[in-house]
């Protein structure tokens, strides 16, 4: 919350406040983790907690036609502005970092700059973007994509969570036109970069990661790339029958074969050098005495190139076929999400990195906002050291120390760019 001084009116909360009052909101009692997922009440409070940031500082509020949340210093029309912010959602029972670290650091780095007298000569803004973890409704960072066309709006109306609510009716019911959303060209126009700040979802940084510039440790890195990652929605078809009574040879058992496919998704990941991991399942009947008729289970799969990701999602589609016509299950794969390679605007990347002195240079497997928009406009990340390297977890933490040292770092950037010319991507 904002307090207020003598004459009234409210003064910003410090980096300690604000994060003190976004911790309880979303947060489960019982597993302490977090379940912000897209227009829900956990959602409208972390929104709720963003305005008031924003007007707290005399900043100009607006929620644009995706839903996504800005606040900016200056004149939006002015263009070629430097826009900084993550996310504020989750996934389920998800960490207090991944998102929101970012979100709040951005609010403490614009009151630092106003600390030290600095006088940006281009706009800048905070943005807070909506569903970037796809926790409801299964596609990651629906708001960023929906800004700049990478989803569309007939997908987008598509979109259903597991109640079988759609994307446009869990909008309208928090407030929001369904019918506005789609590219808004516009606005991105208006941007000249943008600068994302997050937990290092790893422990590159906490194990002292070399590269060209530096080696560590480092409380603070800057991202070079993003994997190329997708997921794919594998349908075991099988026969429902009675756990009792049913010989096992003649079973058609789609656990089987999704429990062969989860083990071959680990073998290739590991021969290849990428990752796989099966994270989400259903099961139909779902009853503890009924071998199942359906399996679905959810991929997530990265690589540090598209061809190896191509070749290890081929090898695990064709081991669960294999396996599925022994076990006379049929199996149905369905790509539902798609990322290439995100490689960040090599000048924009290049000038963070000598703005703070030649801090680690590292890739990630883990998708963004910023990769996302980099399509539009030049993108980069700078990294908040992980001692643990957990994420996605309630164990996922950073010390308070290495959290300030990462709002220092993206204040000195928004002042080197804020000052300077438009960068070239």
């Amino acid at each position: 919350m904002t307090e207020r001084d003598v004459t009234g009116a409210r003064t910003p909360s410090s980096f300690q406040e604000m994060w003190r009052d976004l911790a309880p909101l979303g947060r489960d009692r019982e597993t302490r983790g977090y379940r912000r997922y897209a227009w829900t009440g956990a959602d409208a409070d972390c929104r709720a907690w963003f305005r008031a940031q924003a007007e707290s500082r005399g900043l100009t509020y607006e929620s644009d036609r995706n839903g996504n949340q800005w606040a900016w210093l200056g004149d939006p029309a002015a263009g070629d502005a430097v826009v900084t912010g993550s996310h504020l959602d989750s996934v389920p029972d998800g960490g207090a970092f991944d998102g929101p670290l970012g979100v709040v650091s951005s609010f403490a780095a614009l009151d630092a700059l106003r600390a030290r007298g600095a006088t940006p000569s281009r706009p800048l803004a905070v943005a807070n973007f909506g569903d970037e973890e796809g926790a409801r409704f299964g596609l990651a960072c629906a708001g960023s994509r929906l800004t700049t066309g990478q989803l569309t709006v007939e997908k987008a109306h598509e979109l259903r969570d597991a109640d079988g609510v759609t994307l446009p009716q869990a909008m309208e019911r928090a407030g929001y036109d369904p019918e506005a959303i789609g590219p808004d060209p516009e606005r991105l126009t208006r941007i000249g970069a943008f600068v994302e700040l997050h937990i290092e979802q790893g422990r590159a940084l906490a194990a002292g990661v070399s590269s060209s510039s530096a080696t560590g440790p480092y409380p603070v890195g800057v991202a070079s790339a993003i994997w190329p990652h997708g997921r794919w929605r594998f349908d075991f078809h099988g026969e429902a029958n009675h756990a009792g009574t049913t010989r096992l040879e003649d079973r058609h058992d789609p656990m089987l074969t999704y429990a062969n496919t989860v083990l071959a998704a680990r073998k290739k990941a590991r021969l290849a050098g990428a990752l796989a991991t099966f994270g989400k399942v259903a099961v139909e009947p779902n009853g503890v005495n009924a071998i199942p008729s359906l399996v679905r289970g959810w991929l997530d799969s990265r690589a540090s190139d598209e061809e190896t990701l191509a070749a290890v999602v081929a090898e695990i589609e064709q081991a669960a076929t294999e396996r599925g016509g022994r076990d006379g299950v049929r199996v149905a794969v369905t790509r539902e999400s798609f990322t290439p390679i995100v490689e960040f605007a090599h000048a924009l990347r290049d000038r963070l990195g000598e703005c703070l002195g030649g801090v680690p240079v590292l890739p990630t497997g883990a998708g963004h906002d910023a990769g996302i928009l980099s399509a539009a406009v030049p993108t980069a990340m700078l990294y908040v050291r992980n001692p643990t390297g957990v994420s996605h977890s309630p164990a996922e933490f950073a010390e308070e120390d290495d959290c300030v040292a990462g709002v220092t770092a993206l204040a000195d950037v928004l002042e080197d760019l804020a000052c300077q010319p438009t960068i070239s991507r």
